[in-house]
């Protein structure tokens, strides 16, 4: 740039220094040949003039060049930095795009279990039925084969399932729901010591006592008056009077009533029985 302002200056300079130096006419000397020596003078003036604008013009296009090389820079990295982008986003969609196919895999697949259940929710629902009664039949020969404990409660749960068995408005779940239910409360009385009151006998003959019912291995009551004490006969499928369990009977009520810790009670045990299949 210096040397393009030293040979600008040296331009102007140029016409200065000629007319300065151009030579007077001397006396006798024609005007052509005076303008002769001058355009002698002048022609290197006129070849340094052109080299300084062709120089101008190099620098010009030089600038321009450098310019768009500039731009083309930009442009270039702009475009890099475009690319690195869709890169990016290419590998971001691909991971995206192979976890929803698990998820669609996934979903075929539970899509496919829902159409075998369902396919089996018919033959299911006709199975159960017929299973529930088999089973409500059981426990309806259990109640009245079993020992003769909370025989009202126990014949009156039996009556509200079979009334419930022919209700459309119960679904078949909640139907066998009350069933395993009932046999649960069955499985209950094996496991526990109860002492409560109700009658023995029927009619005119019906009295008033308290029953023990130990599990169910023992079955005994005795009066309220604490004058009669017997026992279920399972065998003989009937009751026994034996006063000689009157004070068994008693520690028994006191730890079927939590009034005592449980400890050995002398009372009457039906001897064990070979299964039969």
């Amino acid at each position: 740039m210096k040397g393009i302002l030293a040979v600008i200056c040296a331009i102007g300079l140029v016409p200065a220094l000629a007319h300065a130096e151009a030579p007077e006419k001397a006396p006798g000397q024609s005007g052509a040949a005076v303008e002769a020596a001058a355009s002698a003078e002048a022609s290197p003036t006129v070849g340094l003039e052109q080299v300084v604008g062709d120089q101008i013009e190099i620098d010009r296009a030089a600038r321009a060049s450098q310019e768009r090389v500039n731009e083309l820079d930009d442009e270039s990295n702009a475009l890099l930095v475009e690319y690195r982008r869709a890169l990016a986003d290419a590998e971001s969609f691909e991971t995206y795009s192979a976890q929803l196919e698990l998820q669609v895999r996934s979903q075929e697949e539970e899509k496919a279990s829902m159409l075998r259940q369902l396919a089996e929710v018919e033959t299911t629902s006709r199975e159960v039925g017929p299973l529930m009664e088999k089973m409500l039949s059981t426990l309806d020969q259990f109640v009245a084969l079993d020992m003769p404990f909370l025989v009202a409660e126990r014949r009156d749960r039996v009556e509200r399932l079979k009334e419930m068995m022919g209700r459309a408005d119960v679904t078949i779940s909640e139907k066998y729901r009350r069933i395993v239910e009932a046999y649960q409360v069955e499985m209950d009385y094996g496991r526990t010591v109860e002492a409560y009151e109700a009658n023995l006998g029927d009619g005119s003959d019906a009295r008033t006592v308290q029953f023990l019912r130990i599990g169910r291995v023992g079955l005994l009551y005795q009066t309220l008056d604490g004058r009669e004490t017997g026992y279920w006969d399972v065998d003989g499928r009937k009751w026994v009077v034996d006063d000689q369990y009157a004070d068994g009977f008693k520690e028994g009520i006191a730890v079927a009533k939590k009034v005592r810790a449980p400890e050995l009670l002398i009372l009457p045990v039906p001897a064990p029985k070979e299964a039969q299949s």
